[in-house]
């Protein structure tokens, strides 16, 4: 499986994570906070992969691995979040 695999496949389960969060605690995903978060994490992202880049520090498929690592830790963040909340062990991915 490639890293970008890895990545839209973690996506997907995150996606999942907060939706079933978004069932019993809606505050971090209340549309004002969302967006104003989104928005921030993009700007940011996107600056330092540029810059980065641009300096020859990382490639473009160094900065895919990092983000599918990433997102693999997103996913086991609400894995254990659902865990603990619904008693039971929750699978996303």
């Amino acid at each position: 499986m490639t890293d970008e695999d890895r990545y839209v496949r973690a996506c997907k389960a995150m996606q999942s994570g907060v939706a079933a969060k978004m069932n019993y605690d809606e505050g971090e995903t209340r549309p004002k906070h969302l967006r104003v978060g989104i928005n921030s994490a993009l700007v940011s992202t996107g600056a330092l992969t540029k810059v980065l880049a641009e300096k020859g520090l990382i490639t473009m498929e160094e900065y895919m691995k990092a983000l599918a690592d990433m997102m693999e830790k997103e996913v086991a963040s609400y894995e254990k979040q659902l865990s603990e909340h619904h008693n039971a062990e929750i699978t996303l991915g």
